[in-house]
């Protein structure tokens, strides 16, 4: 029934847009998108409900590198389904390790890695104006979607507050990590020849390349303008 099954991931620092990427990519190619947080949440009883919200999503913690819970999140690599086409997409950003990379591998072959290098400083400053609602995980962003009245929850009016790990600080050692971590995952798709990497400080702008880069390998659904 499946007529080819391609399988991806797209990489990236925290903020860089992994997740819009993603939910473009499934749009427009008509793929599955399967984030690493989805499955977390299903298999461990948590519901396949959408937990986004304004602005953002509730996160989930990242993915562990036991076997048993690859095989949870890749499952589905395993057949097509009703698919004529597979796109396992990891949100927000997996393998996220050398370990993982390797776990990954004896589970399923990956056709492509889309990378995406965002500026460590803009990331730094779109991270840094993270504020939230801790009632219900409302994100809320300063520069590009603030709340209605600053500092409140445009729903129930309560404080918003910035979490330890957006404060700048915190920031800038969570993307050293990351640097670090995801250097030799890079350069392991790099040698295989799978990796594409993608530059800029807008998702905007970012995202023609990687349209133009699935339109090689299968046929869109919809065509570019409509983003």
């Amino acid at each position: 029934m499946a007529s080819k099954l391609l399988r991806a991931v797209v990489l990236g620092p925290p903020g860089s847009g992994k997740g819009t990427v993603c939910e473009r990519i499934a749009r427009s190619f008509g793929l599955q998108h399967l984030s690493s947080g989805q499955f977390l949440r299903e298999s461990l009883g948590g519901g396949g409900g959408e937990s986004r919200s304004r602005g953002g999503s509730h996160r989930a913690p990242g993915v562990p590198e036991q076997p048993w819970l690859l095989d949870v999140w890749l499952h589905p690599c395993s057949f097509p389904a009703s698919h004529s086409h597979f796109c396992a997409a990891a949100c927000p950003g997996f393998p996220r390790t050398l370990g993982q990379a390797k776990a990954l591998d004896g589970i399923c072959e990956l056709d492509l890695v889309i990378s995406l290098n965002i500026p460590f400083e803009t990331l730094k400053d779109r991270l840094s104006a993270r504020w939230v609602h801790p009632a219900s995980g409302r994100v809320y962003n300063m520069d590009f979607n603030p709340p209605h009245t600053q500092g409140v929850d445009d729903l129930t009016g309560e404080p918003l507050v910035q979490r330890e790990e957006d404060k700048p600080e915190a920031v800038a050692a969570r993307l050293r990590k990351y640097k670090d971590a995801a250097k030799p995952v890079i350069e392991l798709y790099k040698s295989r020849g799978i990796l594409y990497s993608f530059s800029g400080t807008e998702t905007n702008k970012i995202w023609p390349y990687v349209y133009s880069l699935l339109s090689s390998r299968i046929p869109p659904i919809l065509p570019d303008e409509e983003h």
